[in-house]
């Protein structure tokens, strides 16, 4: 019996001994073979070691359109530092933008609006031109989320619009005496937190907040967990000891304080959930930090450290192996390998004096996004510099 016609279930089990590179080449033995061989059953136990395939710890698909193996190619680029950098947009004042991404599209405030942006390939060129607006705010937007068909701002002027993307029609929520620096929202519920130094809990559908919390101190970042049993609050760290803390949603308990050890002013910026029991936070501390919140742990179990002692303002994962984090000075990216303790690869964005931060990135499978106080970058990871589209 020849190799192309052996049960399909037994031709899974011996291709999953194959690297990539064997994969590739085995691939073009015939064309039957190269069929079989593309599927994404046939690469998804190679993909889940490579960086950013959207393949995740629990085995979730973040990008089921795009064929597993083209991934894997551009895994390699990711891994490897190849990339064509580009600025696509440029503006003339000092802003503190925010992106979020949703499929093609790419969202990003800019003072009191909020953009939306194409990212699909028209010809050579990623479209710079909004087709989209949302505004609302009489001061700047200072953080957005997506939920589902919904827009949701917060502003310096210390409220709250829920913008409904396919009505188009808002809803204002007052309530902070200051500007809210950061909000989540996941289902039916609105997190906020403000330099007011309270949280805020909404609905979709409330005209007021239904609880508030006093943390004691600038709250600067938030999020809740996927099972929206908790959320985790990230403080200034000045009046108190501890800038991270969880709270149950049911209850609104604080089950737990973590970061004792921070010194004074070493705030939490920005904290993502990868799975209800795990976080990743970055902030003044210069270091990113992985959290264990079950009930046994509770406390840090792995860090990784700026090497150039900057302040990191914001972070991303893919669920898996690979984090980007965005530093106080020069522009400066790093995309880490959690399986390492050092970078692993540092993109300088900014050359202009004096600096600007990385105030928010985001990524998908091919594209790397980077908003500073004056333009937004794009690192495509698709080919290596210098060659053709």
């Amino acid at each position: 019996m020849l190799l192309p016609q052996l049960p399909e279930d037994v031709l899974y089990h011996i291709l999953a001994y194959l690297d990539h590179i064997t994969l590739s080449r085995f691939s073009q033995v015939c064309k039957a073979v190269y069929t079989f061989v593309n599927r994404d059953n046939v690469w998804k136990s190679v993909a889940k070691d490579f960086l950013n395939t959207g393949i995740r710890r629990d085995g979730s698909d973040l990008y089921p359109n795009i064929p597993l193996k083209d991934r894997v190619r551009t895994a390699q680029n990711w891994s490897n530092g190849f990339c064509n950098r580009g600025v696509l947009i440029r503006w003339r004042k000092n802003l503190l933008p925010w992106l979020q991404m949703d499929g093609d599209v790419l969202f990003l405030s800019q003072a009191a609006e909020i953009r939306a942006h194409s990212v699909r390939q028209n010809g050579k060129r990623i479209l710079s031109q909004p087709f989209q607006s949302y505004s609302g705010h009489h001061g700047d937007v200072c953080r957005f989320v997506l939920n589902n068909s919904y827009l949701i701002s917060s502003g310096s002027d210390g409220t709250i619009v829920v913008h409904s993307r396919r009505s188009g029609s808002q809803t204002k929520l007052p309530g902070h005496s200051q500007e809210i620096n950061c909000l989540d929202s996941r289902g039916e519920l609105i997190i906020s937190g403000s330099r007011d130094t309270t949280v805020k809990i909404w609905t979709l559908t409330s005209g007021s907040s239904i609880d508030t919390i006093s943390m004691f101190d600038r709250v600067w970042s938030i999020a809740i967990d996927p099972s929206l049993s908790s959320f985790a609050v990230g403080t200034a760290c000045c009046r108190t000891t501890s800038p991270l803390h969880i709270w149950t949603i049911e209850r609104l308990e604080c089950v737990c304080t973590l970061g004792s050890d921070f010194r004074h002013g070493a705030g939490v910026l920005d904290i993502v959930f990868e799975s209800p029991f795990q976080l990743l936070t970055c902030g003044y501390d210069t270091f990113i930090r992985l959290w264990d919140l079950r009930l046994s742990t509770q406390k840090c179990v792995m860090e990784w450290e700026d090497p150039h002692d900057s302040a990191l303002y914001c972070l991303q994962t893919d669920g898996n192996h690979m984090m980007a984090s965005g530093s106080s000075y020069y522009g400066v990216v790093r995309l880490w390998d959690k399986r390492q303790s050092q970078c692993l690869q540092v993109y300088e964005l900014s050359s202009q004096r004096p600096s600007s931060p990385v105030y928010c990135l985001r990524f998908n499978s091919s594209h790397l996004f980077a908003a500073l106080a004056t333009s937004l970058h794009s690192l495509d990871f698709r080919q290596s510099p210098g060659s053709s589209s």
